[in-house]
């Protein structure tokens, strides 16, 4: 059964679904949808949850291990697969394939994923999530759609804004919905409920001396290092979320290693992936100082900022925020 994120409020009813497979490209609506699935659940008496972080060393048998042995402390649980790339490998799909056919009982499984490519819709083991399971698939908005998706969002928070609010939330986070989601619960906490005009939001900007995400992306592309350490510095300490950065750093380096591949093509590339014209100059002042390899490398280590925020390594998290945002902000070649 295939549901879209904005169906799954409805969707979610007294049926329980024996595994739950939340996938995408889109980290809000993976974590909305997750939380959702889990709250859910939990009216449904599955209070004990086990998380297993998969990767290309992961031992399948601590999931067979896991189904088979019953909980000493609930009846019901919830078993969560964290599985970040979508390919299990052939011995982990064969495990969830048999697991969607033959479920354990007062367990329910809970799989996030990323992007499912065409290839793994054609593999037995998502066939067989697709007959047995829910699936939730989150993609990016697309840029003619996110003034309604923002819009949406004001008004969840009690705020109606006029069109050029939206305009001005939309230009700064440029597809990024939870950037979307922290820039709107700020001025909720600047303006408060009712209708907003542009005119509130700047006088509330200006009212306020916050750091701000945006300044950092644009520091980063444009190449001021000394901004860049006092933004980052400044970030830390309001306790801004690092995940937040971390995704809208990726999100960026992405479209840059993508646009570094073909330097001729690169402004009408940026264009058509929603870039602001404003921003545009930014984006290609970057694509002068590195090389596709470099920015590569950087999508490598925003992975490992990652898993640092989620305290899946040794590192500090800030520490490589740092040290990531002052070499794009620097020049490779």
């Amino acid at each position: 059964m295939n549901v879209r994120p904005d169906q799954l409020s409805a969707t979610l009813t007294d049926k329980v679904f024996p595994l739950y497979f939340v996938c995408g490209d889109e980290p809000l609506q993976q974590m909305e949808a997750g939380d959702a699935i889990r709250q859910f659940l939990r009216t449904q008496d599955y209070s004990e949850r086990e998380v297993l972080d998969i990767d290309a060393n992961f031992d399948w048998q601590r999931f067979t291990d896991e189904t088979a042995t019953m909980s000493l402390f609930a009846q019901r649980r919830i078993l969560e697969l964290r599985l970040p790339s979508t390919k299990p490998g052939r011995q982990g799909g064969q495990i969830i394939k048999e697991y969607c056919q033959h479920p354990v009982e007062d367990i329910v499984v809970l799989v996030n994923a990323g992007r499912v490519d065409s290839s793994t819709k054609k593999s037995a083991w998502f066939k067989a999530i697709e007959q047995y399971a829910m699936v939730v698939q989150c993609w990016q908005v697309k840029v003619e759609n996110l003034p309604a998706w923002v819009k949406q969002r004001f008004l969840r928070v009690g705020m109606q804004p006029d069109t050029d609010v939206v305009a001005y939330v939309c230009q700064h986070i440029e597809g990024n919905l939870l950037a979307a989601v922290q820039e709107i619960d700020k001025l909720l906490l600047l303006i408060g409920p009712g209708k907003v005009h542009y005119s509130d939001v700047a006088e509330a900007m200006t009212r306020q001396s916050r750091y701000s995400l945006f300044e950092l992306m644009d520091m980063i592309l444009k190449g001021n290092q000394s901004r860049v350490i006092r933004i980052v510095d400044g970030l830390k300490a309001e306790g801004m979320e690092p995940l937040l950065i971390n995704s809208m750093l990726v999100k960026d380096i992405r479209l840059l290693a993508k646009a570094a591949e073909d330097i001729s093509s690169a402004d009408s590339l940026l264009r058509r992936s929603g870039i602001w014209a404003s921003r545009v100059v930014l984006f290609k002042s970057c694509l002068q100082r590195h090389s596709v390899r470099f920015f590569q490398a950087m999508i490598k280590r925003c992975a490992r900022i990652d898993r640092a925020s989620k305290g899946l390594s040794q590192s500090n998290v800030w520490d490589e925020i740092m040290g990531m945002s002052f070499h794009i902000a620097g020049r490779s070649r």
